[in-house]
């Protein structure tokens, strides 16, 4: 196929692609270069695309193949690096997150056992990191009662840390 054959088939396509290219990326700009890609492609394959009955749908074809196979090669990138920094660098890495695991599930069971509202309104707030207004709410409290509560179950928790660590 020569360069005004190509031109005469494939250029006609270039504000549908470019539409198609924009809904897909959302940005101009990646529009444009994934137009530009397309063209690129089809201009390197020109010899076995003479046989082609619809250009349109097979440029259109080609576009979002561009488009999918870029957007999967990232996702790869993206979740290989991500695997690589779950590896653990030695042993003792390893040793200080399982004791640290540990001591969250003792400290856990501690405020599990603290009486009604206390441990219940320690979990709300350190736990599940919810705001003073959101627990009042829920539990019909004063702000002032909830951080008085909330400090009496602190040192109570700090208190018997302490005996455990003795």
């Amino acid at each position: 196929m020569e360069s005004s054959q190509f031109k005469t088939l494939f250029l006609p396509c270039h504000r549908k692609l470019y539409a198609v290219a924009w809904r897909l990326t959302g940005n101009a700009q990646a529009a444009e270069d994934l137009v530009q890609e397309t063209f690129l492609r089809l201009w390197t394959r020109r010899q076995q695309i003479v046989s082609v009955e619809c250009v349109e749908a097979y440029s259109i074809t080609t576009l979002r193949r561009i488009f999918y196979d870029t957007k999967r090669s990232k996702q790869i990138e993206a979740s290989e690096r991500e695997i690589s920094e779950l590896h653990v660098k030695d042993s003792e890495d390893l040793n200080q997150r399982i004791d640290a695991q540990d001591e969250w599930q003792r400290i856990r069971t501690m405020i599990l056992a603290l009486p009604d509202p206390q441990g219940k309104i320690m979990i709300m707030r350190d736990v599940e990191g919810q705001t003073y207004e959101e627990i009042s709410v829920e539990t019909g409290l004063t702000e002032v009662n909830l951080r008085s509560i909330l400090s009496r179950a602190r040192k109570r928790i700090r208190e018997q840390i302490k005996e455990m660590r003795q």
